[in-house]
């Protein structure tokens, strides 16, 4: 049966049990000195916790410690477990590993996109994968897409009124959006309407994406719903978005490291109402977690000359509020979740030990192994099975134009000047032949690709943003050869010179997604980032490149699984070709 409350009501009577002394708490914190937001200062107090719930913080002892572990906690500070309120727990990492991951560093709470969940699995495998994901120490929720940010085949039954509105009423869903889609609303789009309406109507929020939006389109997406946004690159954008009623997400990501420029210009603007601020990372490739998630973020608040109150609350007790769940996170209170790190000093934000929902996950700055197991092939998430073959009658090109990258995800179209009849391109310049396959074999669309490398012979990957395959290469044998091991490996990326492979990712989970713990990941990931920079790769990050080359929400030219998109024009220029 499922449980609808977060505590069943002899829980509840039993964390009373503790106040009263018939029941001894599992831990007790002793001499903590912790961070109080409601009166906005260090003080220090006696935490009871019991499993997983705080049940008291003050100056009294529980009468009972029979079946409790007591921790001196006279040196050090305690803080709450932080909050990632834009998670993309697909970013070849799981949302399993990186919960793993992010509890290491004091993240015990993530805001997950339910992309990949609603593209690749059926409502009720989804579901299930998040149920199975609610066992876990880290406090996992999800946000629900209104649209798929591409131009899929098949974007009416996926994202169905049914679909959208069984997403809205789950319990675990705590916002709709990211709004991508939102140029169609602007247009008349009246199902998104309905759908922002409903989830107004949950009491839930609703997440924009609005770059380089004009006042004018932040006044009328708030109209809509819009409560948020976290693609201010500026501080005029920031001040823009305050001025209209945002809440303001402060992004520092692989692709757009902008929070120490962003905390500048605020300052410089005397517009510092850090209240209406949060932190996010918005899925960044595991490379870039290599020295930290929310931890890391707020060593560059703190750096930028934020007040150290004000830098760990916009890890905390404001994505709570504003998430309407500070009764359970965000700070540190009876009756609150007990998920707390404790750091060494004020000034340092990587936690020493961390608790999650009442377990020690991390010790004295060891690793406590997590063991919540999720059965990936009872969800739908196992190999990449691909029973279809290629062969070079595949690899032929005559679009008269190709699409170049301005930067590690922006494209525009270029008109083709080079012969492209042989089987293999020069490496005096940065043109690549360029497919995208259906997973399934049905069709593909073949282009050139200026800009992403100089001398690579060919690459393959099943990670996309709609799970079709990417091949790259001035070689059209390496290229089909990189297929090949991709497909032996049941999914990855795959780069092969002359024939054998030379860098591999295996991504077992649908091809999207590795079961690697996030630090072995990290190295797979610098590993491919170093061999595709000596092939010519010049930009930020190779990963959001492969995301985003079929992304319609990004200017200008988009490879989708209906052909060569123009974004602003919104029409198909060339459709893909059946096989």
């Amino acid at each position: 049966m499922e449980q609808r409350y977060r505590w069943k009501n002899k829980q509840l009577r039993n964390h009373a049990a503790v106040l009263d002394g018939t029941l001894s708490p599992t831990i007790l914190l002793k001499n903590a000195t912790y961070l109080n937001q409601i009166f906005r200062k260090w003080m220090i107090a006696n935490i009871w916790i019991y499993k997983d719930r705080i049940v008291y913080v003050g100056e009294k002892l529980p009468a009972r410690t029979d079946k409790c572990e007591i921790v001196d906690c006279s040196e050090g500070v305690i803080v709450p477990g932080y909050i990632e309120p834009h998670a993309h727990p697909f970013q070849l990492y799981n949302p399993q590993s990186f919960a793993d991951y992010a509890a290491q560093h004091g993240t015990t709470t993530l805001i997950n996109d339910n992309m990949l969940l609603a593209l690749q699995l059926d409502k009720k495998k989804a579901f299930s994968f998040i149920e199975e994901m609610r066992h876990h120490p880290v406090n996992m929720y999800w946000w629900c897409r209104f649209d798929s940010q591409s131009e899929i085949q098949d974007e009416e039954t996926v994202f169905s009124n049914g679909n959208v509105k069984s997403w809205l009423e789950c319990d675990h869903v705590v916002q709709g959006g990211e709004l991508t889609g939102w140029p169609k609303l602007m247009d008349g789009d009246d199902l998104m309407l309905h759908w922002m309406q409903e989830t107004k109507r949950l009491n839930k929020k609703i997440e924009g994406h609005f770059p380089g939006a004009s006042e004018k389109t932040l006044a009328k997406m708030m109209l809509f719903g819009a409560d948020c946004d976290h693609e201010a690159m500026t501080g005029e954008e920031v001040e823009r978005r305050l001025m209209q009623g945002y809440m303001v997400s402060l992004r520092h990501s692989s692709i757009r490291p902008d929070l120490p420029r962003l905390l500048k210009e605020i300052h410089e603007r005397d517009i510092a109402v850090y209240d209406r601020f949060m932190l996010n990372t918005d899925g960044s490739s595991s490379a870039c977690y290599d020295n930290g998630i929310t931890d890391k973020l707020i060593r560059i608040a703190l750096d930028c000359g934020v007040p150290e109150i004000d830098a760990y609350n916009m890890a905390t007790i404001n994505p709570a509020r504003y998430y309407n769940f500070e009764h359970l996170h965000g700070n540190i209170a009876t009756g609150r979740v007990a998920s707390l790190n404790f750091l060494s000093d004020k000034k340092e934000p990587t936690p020493v030990s961390v608790l999650a929902k009442g377990q020690w996950v991390k010790r004295d700055g060891k690793e406590i192994p997590i063991s919540t197991e999720v059965h990936w092939d009872e969800v739908g998430l196992d190999k990449l099975e691909i029973d279809w073959s290629m062969d070079l009658d595949d690899f032929q090109f005559s679009m008269p134009f190709g699409i170049k990258m301005e930067n590690s995800v922006i494209t525009k179209p270029y008109s083709i000047a080079i012969d492209v009849s042989d089987n293999k391109l020069s490496e005096q310049h940065d043109e690549c032949f360029f497919m995208l396959m259906d997973r399934n074999g049905k069709w593909r669309i073949n282009t050139l690709l200026k800009g992403f490398a100089t001398g690579l012979g060919g690459l393959a990957s099943s990670f996309s943003s709609t799970g079709d395959i990417i091949l790259i290469g001035k070689s059209k044998e390496d290229m089909l050869s990189a297929f090949n091991r991709m497909k032996e490996l049941g999914g990855g990326i795959v780069i092969c010179e002359d024939g054998k492979p030379q860098c591999e990712v295996p991504l077992t989970l649908k091809g999207l997604m590795s079961n690697q713990p996030v630090s072995e990941l990290i190295a797979m990931e610098k590993e491919l980032f170093s061999y595709l920079e000596e092939k010519g790769y010049r930009f930020a990050d190779p990963i959001y490149s492969l995301l985003f080359f079929s992304s319609t929400h990004l200017p200008y030219i988009r490879v989708t699984q209906q052909g060569i998109y123009d974004v602003m024009k919104k029409t198909v220029l060339f459709p893909t070709i059946m096989r």
